[in-house]
């Protein structure tokens, strides 16, 4: 796209950089390997994958991006990294890394949950819309030389957001105008750090306080007005597609309170409309008084012309007359002047209770706008929600049905595989037996060597012994957990250093 059709599309107000007033935030998160590097890249797959409705994406801004990839880091890959963590913490402890939360025995006898290792976390960082990739550069290094913590990427995002219902509030100098729409823009940055000691193969650990302390670092360093804690606010932080919901559910007060207001108008209106009603009444009813006073000064007029004309003559009649016309003309005036107030006071209710039409046509349809959208939003979500669930119970219903067939494939023709998989059933069972014999590790190596000679292969390899051997033996989790560390020890070599070292494989 050109940059005379963007300035076409993105109408954003001048200077307005100078008068916000973003509070500084950081929100730390176990890093998802698999699916953060197309977000935060931007994939044309990524950007098919949310739909032509972009609810939080402006694309027109995406050019305003940047990024950065830590020279030292050397594979951009996520997932390519964290294997290596794997392999280090091996190395390092000689225990694999816990992966996954798991349940142990406390001092009290009390189970406990204990959360599995995030070597790799990912913080997302408000910013002001000058920010640069230098200043979060700046950020990532210091939080390296407090904490150890190593900034692997850096993602400047400038194109997410959410839409507006119409147009933005008389103190809002964030939001612009997207084509007809007005977009209120949510500048940040995704900083991946490693979050290991290399040294020691374990995880950094901070603290409340240190938590505290990288907030206003980045106040500090990227010049913003530092933001209250969790533990002031007692707001918990929100992920992408809830904040977005959140936002609307705030559009939604705010046009709930111009609904009020615009109600009150409304009522103010009936009001004045009621008071006009009684005073046009009022006049009315003076009116037919100044009538009736009228007719009854005619009647006089007439009486006193007959009498005087009887009694006293044309000079007295004539002065009587002109006295009374005077008096009758006069009152005909002031009822003249009465009808032309009623006239007005009528014209001014027919304005009211136009305006007053006009009002609540308005709400009634900005209120149906608003739940028509709300419903689309949250009808697309979950769909999308079991669209995404539906493809993930399919791939799991196909890689278990493709493992299953595999797995009865090899039990029916490799007498090697088969043994095996029946030696790890029998230890996984047997309750008192802590470990493989002699024999049952000669059996699984014999299996592994099948799939290959090289160390990831033998991993692969003993993946698929294990999972065979839990659907095979229908193993409870008990003994899934000790099937799965026994053969995990064999394809580390940790049976080969217990021999070495003149260690029993029975006990």
């Amino acid at each position: 796209m050109s940059g005379h059709q963007l300035t076409t599309l993105v109408k954003q107000p001048e200077s307005k950089f100078k008068n916000m007033a973003i509070k500084s935030s950081i929100h730390i998160k176990p890093c998802r390997v698999t699916s953060s590097g197309a977000h935060n890249r931007r994939t044309a797959e990524y950007m098919r994958n949310i739909g032509k409705s972009q609810i939080y994406i402006v694309p027109e801004l995406t050019a305003g991006n940047e990024q950065w990839i830590n020279p030292c880091f050397g594979n951009p890959d996520l997932q390519a990294h964290y294997d290596y963590i794997k392999r280090m913490v091996k190395e390092k402890t000689g225990r694999a890394m816990q992966e996954k939360e798991r349940e142990r025995k406390g001092k009290n006898g009390k189970i406990v949950k204990v959360a599995g290792c995030s070597p790799i976390r990912e913080g997302v960082l408000l910013i002001r819309p000058d920010t640069t990739l230098a200043d979060v550069k700046k950020f990532g290094e210091e939080c390296q030389r407090r904490w150890g913590i190593t900034p692997l990427q850096i993602f400047l995002h400038k194109d997410e957001g959410h839409w507006l219902n119409g147009q933005p509030e008389a103190g809002d100098r964030e939001s612009f105008q997207v084509g007809e729409k007005w977009f209120k823009p949510n500048y940040h940055a995704h900083i991946v750090f490693d979050w290991m000691n290399h040294d020691t193969g374990k995880s950094r650990k901070l603290n409340e306080e240190d938590m505290t302390e990288m907030q206003s670092l980045a106040s500090d360093i990227l010049l913003m007005e530092r933001g209250q804690s969790k533990s002031v606010t007692g707001k918990e932080h929100l992920e992408r597609n809830d904040f977005i919901i959140e936002k609307q559910k705030e559009e939604m007060k705010r046009l709930d309170a111009t609904r009020q207001y615009r109600e009150h108008q409304l009522e103010m209106a009936n009001q004045k409309m009621q008071e006009a009603e009684n005073i046009t009444l009022s006049l009315i009813k003076e009116v037919h008084q100044k009538e009736q006073q009228s007719e009854n000064l005619d009647r006089a007029i007439s009486e006193k012309r007959s009498k005087l004309n009887r009694e006293k003559g044309s000079e007295l009649l004539g002065a009587a007359v002109n006295w009374a016309t005077g008096k009758s003309k006069a009152m005909k005036n002031e009822i003249e002047d009465l009808r032309r107030e009623i006239v007005t006071h009528e014209e001014t209710i027919e304005r009211l209770q136009c305006k007053i039409q006009t009002m609540q046509n308005d709400h009634h349809r900005e209120r149906m706008e608003l739940e028509a959208k709300h419903l689309s939003e949250l009808n697309r979500r979950e769909a999308a929600h079991t669209e995404e669930t539906t493809r993930l119970k399919n791939r799991i219903l196909w890689q278990n049905h493709i493992i299953g067939c595999l797995s009865f494939l090899l039990l029916k023709t490799s007498d090697i595989f088969r043994k095996a998989v029946h030696g790890i059933i029998r230890l996984a069972r047997d309750y008192y037996k802590p470990r493989f014999d002699t024999e049952q590790v000669s059996d699984i190596k014999s299996a592994l060597n099948l799939f290959g000679d090289d160390k990831q292969s033998h991993r692969a390899a003993g993946d698929f012994l294990y999972i065979t051997a839990t659907q095979k033996g229908k193993l409870d989790n008990r003994e899934q957990i000790k099937a799965r560390r026994e053969v995990d020890n064999v394809v580390e070599g940790q049976y080969d250093q217990q021999q070495k070292r003149g260690f029993s494989m029975r006990r």
